[in-house]
C-alpha cells in the first residue's frame, strides 16, 4: 500500500481544534457561580435553624406539626445543597477537566464512574426527593383544608384540591423520567457501541507515527530502513507491508503481494 504524503490535519486545522477544545473552560465560571449559590443556601439553612429554636425554646408556642413542617424545610434546604454538589463536581468531571482526587479517603464512590447517563440518572433522583419532601408539607397541610382549600394567616389561599392533584401528578411525571432514564443508562451498558476494528490507511499511517519500538535510519542512498516490532507495519521503498488476516476486506490502494519471501 502506497503511503500517503499527508501526515494529518494542518497546523490551522490543530489550532482551531485546540482553541474549540479549550471552550470548555466557559464552564468554569458557572459552577464558581453554583458554589456561591450553596453558601446561600448554607445561610438559609442556619436561618431557619433559628426560626425553629427561636419558635420552640424562646416563644413555647409552636406545634408538633409546625416543628414538623420545619424540619422538613430544612430537609428541603440540604436536599438541594447535595443537588448543587452533585452538579458542581460531576459536571465539572464530565464536561470541564478531570478532578484528580484518586486515593483519597474523602473520594465520591459515584465520581469514579460518573458520566453523563449516570449524573443525569443521579439528578433525577435528587429531583424526586425534594419533590417528595414538597410533597410532604402539602400533604400535612391539607390536613386542615375547609372546603377544598387552606388559607393562611393574612386569608389567602396556600393549597386547593386543584393545586394538590397538579402536584401530585407532577411528582409522577417526575418518577416516570427517572425511570426512563434509568432504562436508558441500563441498555447503553447492555449495548455498547461496536467498535469496528477496520484497517485503513489512516489507522496504518497513525500506527507508524507512533511509539512501535521501530528503529529507524537512512541507508547510504538515502532511503529510509524501519526495523519494527514483530507484528508492526514495515516500510520498504514508499511502500508499507501489513499482514492482515485472510478474507479482510483491503483498504483503499492496498494490493495483495507474494509474502512466500518474508
Amino acid at each position: 500500500m502506497q503511503r500517503s504524503t499527508d501526515r494529518g490535519p494542518g497546523a490551522a486545522s490543530r489550532t482551531l481544534a485546540a482553541f474549540i477544545f479549550a471552550s470548555r473552560w466557559l464552564q468554569a465560571p458557572l459552577y464558581l457561580g453554583l458554589i456561591i449559590a450553596q453558601g446561600v443556601y448554607v445561610v438559609l439553612f442556619f436561618v431557619e435553624l433559628w426560626h425553629l429554636f427561636e419558635n420552640v425554646i424562646i416563644s413555647g408556642k409552636i406545634t408538633e406539626t409546625d416543628v414538623m413542617l420545619s424540619v422538613l424545610a430544612l430537609i428541603d434546604i440540604v436536599m438541594i445543597a447535595n443537588l448543587l454538589i452533585m452538579v458542581i463536581i460531576g459536571g465539572y468531571e464530565t464536561f470541564v477537566s478531570k478532578i484528580r482526587v484518586e486515593g483519597h479517603h474523602d473520594e465520591p464512590e459515584w465520581l469514579s464512574h460518573v458520566n453523563t447517563n449516570l449524573l443525569k440518572v443521579k439528578l433525577a433522583v435528587s429531583i424526586i426527593s425534594i419533590s417528595s419532601i414538597h410533597l410532604l408539607k402539602t400533604f400535612i397541610e391539607v390536613g386542615r383544608m375547609d372546603d377544598g382549600i387552606v388559607r393562611g394567616t393574612d386569608g389567602q389561599v396556600i393549597y386547593s384540591n386543584d393545586g394538590v392533584f397538579w402536584e401530585v401528578m407532577i411528582h409522577l411525571a417526575f418518577i416516570v423520567s427517572a425511570l426512563a432514564l434509568a432504562w436508558i443508562d441500563r441498555m447503553s451498558q447492555h449495548h455498547p457501541a461496536v467498535r469496528r476494528d477496520e484497517v485503513t490507511a489512516g489507522a496504518i499511517e497513525a500506527s507508524l507515527a507512533g511509539d512501535h519500538g521501530a528503529t529507524t535510519g537512512v541507508s547510504a542512498g538515502g532511503e529510509v530502513a524501519t526495523r519494527a516490532a514483530a507484528g508492526a507495519p514495515v516500510i520498504s521503498d514508499g511502500y508499507v507491508t501489513v499482514r492482515m488476516p485472510a478474507g479482510s476486506a483491503l483498504p483503499e490502494g492496498a494490493e495483495i503481494v507474494d509474502g512466500s519471501g518474508r
